[in-house]
């Protein structure tokens, strides 16, 4: 069998239920490795070994027992933007400095009732809000392909734990590319849901749908299998998407007709983003790979302006306002976090509904402008991973325009509310280092999952990355 730390969650699932490993064997290993490589790459803001052990001891009980949950004595930690009852609940933030979670979100619980194994939670940055990871309560997150280069954000210790070969795969959340911009970043598979396929319930409520929780994984079939598992309602809901007609698992093996492919390398948030030729190139990869698959490839147009961009950041600067701190918490903030809660308060009622219609607008106009295709195919990120100084900057506004121009395609199906899966399709010299480029294919409107799925699994079968990246190597 081939090291436990190279096994996908679903294989490492399969030899748990053979009895080749336990769940105990997998948790030693995998805290071993939480202390050497996970900490080089500033995976997890805390460690939890003694739930671990007692969920292990259970799973193995269970396992021994013939259960049927799919991933039992398999290691997958929580970023720390979710709950976990009794466990440290920071959120990258000093403001929430010694703060304990006393429920478990329903994503928790989803991911505990399938078997696996809560190690630890990830390191995040203040409240998610960044696309780096450079939290004020611990070490920053770098992507194990260069140490001095950004994890991503805000999954970003999600990331590099599951790129670093810590866990096979880990939760994360996404409210702006969250999920994506950490898989380009470390080299790994990240699935942002339609809107309503995960539900924030029990405890949290949809809002105005951007964020959306997810896992990332090193294969395509592991995230799959993982959305089957977190695509559960919960009593309240106030949105959903259709069912799949099997399994999300199932559709990574289904040969879809022949789709239309839209190709987009211009910037959609702003209209001043510079483009490295490798994300270039990584496009041009994932292009050739699927008009050999049959598939129909032509260009898309651009479907909306910076300026159009632009209605996304009254709603998310009141995200971070809405953020209920106590207002001797505000001095020890951030300075990109302080930045949005004053802009956020500083709008009014009309303008946040002016602002949410206009973003609704804009998804209507991206709809008809791309109503031709089925998928669209762009890079996940303009860049490389970037060392965090050329992101993480002094003045907060430059500092999200930096944002902006590092990510300029992200956000866009958080907006419309449709599923976007970016690939580490491909890698390419930068400065003397292997680095990794992700390619990401967009869906047109919500519900488009298993097309997705089964476009991804088939480029991973064509043209597979590298599983496991060591750092330092």
């Amino acid at each position: 069998m081939a090291d436990l730390h190279d096994l996908s969650a679903l294989d490492l699932a399969a030899a748990l239920r053979r009895g080749e490993t336990s769940a105990a064997e997998v948790l030693d290993h995998t805290l071993r490795r939480a202390g050497t490589v996970g900490a080089a790459v500033g995976a997890f803001a805390v460690l939890t070994p003694d739930l671990a052990a007692a969920q292990a001891t259970a799973a193995d009980a269970a396992l021994a027992r013939g259960d049927d949950a799919p991933f039992l004595g398999v290691p997958v930690p929580i970023k720390d933007l979710a709950m976990v009852a009794g466990q440290p609940f920071e959120a990258g933030s000093l403001a929430m400095r010694g703060f304990r979670a006393q429920v478990d979100d329903g994503v928790v619980t989803l991911l505990r009732e399938a078997g696996t194994v809560m190690v630890g939670k990830t390191t995040t940055p203040e409240f998610g809000l960044p696309a780096y990871t450079e939290p004020a309560t611990g070490a920053p997150a770098r992507t194990p392909w260069d140490l001095t280069r950004t994890a991503g954000g805000s999954s970003g210790g999600a990331a590099a734990a599951v790129a670093a070969g810590v866990v096979p795969a880990a939760h994360g959340s996404d409210g702006g590319g969250s999920l994506r911009i950490p898989a380009a970043c470390c080299g790994v598979v990240g699935m942002k849901p339609s809107r309503g396929r995960v539900s924030p319930g029990p405890h949290r409520v949809e809002g105005i749908g951007l964020v959306t929780d997810g896992v990332l994984t090193r294969t395509v079939r592991d995230s799959a299998a993982l959305l089957d598992v977190l695509a559960r309602p919960w009593p309240g809901d106030s949105c959903g998407v259709a069912a799949p007609a099997s399994s999300f698992l199932a559709a990574c093996d289904a040969a879809p007709a022949p789709l239309r492919v839209g190709v987009l390398t211009e910037p959609l948030n702003t209209d001043d983003a510079p483009v490295h030729p490798e994300a270039l190139a990584a496009v041009a990869r994932a292009a050739r790979l699927l008009e050999g698959l049959g598939h129909h490839v032509d260009a898309a147009p651009r479907a909306m302006t910076g300026e159009d961009w632009m209605a996304f950041m009254p709603l998310w600067a009141t995200g971070a306002a809405q953020l209920p701190l106590p207002p001797e918490a505000e001095e020890v903030l951030m300075p990109l976090t302080r930045w949005l809660r004053a802009l956020g308060r500083a709008t009014g009622a009309v303008e946040y509904a002016s602002a949410l219609t206009r973003m609704q607008q804009v998804g209507r106009q991206i709809a008809g402008a791309w109503a031709d295709f089925d998928v669209i195919l762009t890079p996940t990120l303009a860049q490389p991973p970037l060392p965090p100084a050329e992101l993480q900057l002094p003045d907060p506004a430059a500092d999200f325009e930096a944002q902006k121009r590092f990510t300029p395609w992200t956000s866009v199906w958080n907006m419309t509310g449709a599923p976007a899966i970016s690939l580490p399709l491909h890698r390419a010299g930068v400065g003397g280092v292997e680095l990794p480029f992700g390619v990401m294919l967009g869906g047109v409107r919500p519900g488009q999952e298993e097309t997705l799925f089964a476009l991804a699994a088939a480029l991973e079968s064509a043209d597979p990355w590298p599983l496991v990246r060591e750092p330092g190597r």
